[in-house]
């Protein structure tokens, strides 16, 4: 396999202000029923989402501040936050002054079987809105990553159906090491400085901050950092059925009392 093996595309953080809003769909058609879109706004634009019916969405934010606006409460957007509208018919996003915003929404078009499990989640968590900067998310353990590496989950399963989303942030020399997880597709995104190097089967590709990259399903995979290098990223699971789910048992949660 060749690094042309690892889909990966670098977001456009460097466009002139003129071309503002501007918006991008990214890494077309790799995961069914899955969509994403870069999104950049400058000072004194402002967009509305209304998002689709049979659809959820996720927006991370990743550069630059505003304010999203959801039922008439404003959420203040930070670099690496996180907001799901669940329910809400609207969302306002607007950049502050003298700032360009850039995120990623992602759409999950719901299957009629997630139609169904979203009913037995807990209401609090598909009726409010989530919203978390992911320094604040729960932090986890795992047994392919050093002690060095501290882990988040920004977006738990039972939100979403089939989704979790988390972060993995360590100084190299450091990996996460070889692992498989056939039942769920992944993608990856660089974060702030991120500098690393991931490895799929026989193919590798660098992976710097702000681009955004596909595991190939099935395969056998790492990433890697050198010394004084930043590893620093969103893993986004997009998992085929909810039984799939269990992979996240291998996650242990660290006790804030530990």
């Amino acid at each position: 396999m060749l690094s042309q093996d690892i889909p990966i595309v670098h977001l456009k953080t460097q466009l002139p202000e003129q071309t503002q809003p501007y918006s991008e769909p990214l890494l077309e058609n790799e995961i069914e029923g899955i969509s994403v879109e870069h999104v950049v706004i400058t000072a004194g634009e402002v967009i509305t989402d209304y998002p689709a019916d049979g659809h959820k969405q996720i927006y991370l934010f990743v550069m630059g501040t505003g304010t999203a606006t959801i039922e008439n409460i404003p959420y203040e957007i930070v670099p690496e936050t996180i907001l799901l509208p669940n329910i809400a018919k609207k969302v306002v996003v607007q950049a502050t002054q003298g700032h360009i915003l850039h995120y990623l929404k992602i759409s999950s078009k719901l299957t009629a079987q997630d139609l169904l499990d979203l009913k037995e989640f807990p209401v609090n968590n598909t009726h409010q809105v989530y919203y978390a900067k992911f320094t604040d998310c729960q932090a986890y353990t795992e047994e392919i990553k050093s002690p060095n590496t501290v882990s988040r989950t920004i977006l738990p399963n039972k939100y979403i159906p089939r989704i979790a989303m988390g972060t993995v942030q360590t100084i190299g020399p450091d990996e996460v090491g070889a692992h498989e997880h056939p039942m769920l597709e992944q993608l990856f995104l660089g974060l702030s400085k991120n500098k690393c190097v991931v490895f799929a089967d026989g193919a590798q590709v660098h992976f710097p901050q702000y681009s955004l990259l596909h595991i190939p399903l099935g395969s056998r995979h790492s990433v890697s950092v050198d010394k004084n290098e930043v590893m620093y990223y969103v893993w986004m699971d997009f998992f085929l059925d909810k039984e799939g789910e269990e992979w996240l048992k291998t996650h242990k949660v660290i006790d804030a009392n530990d």
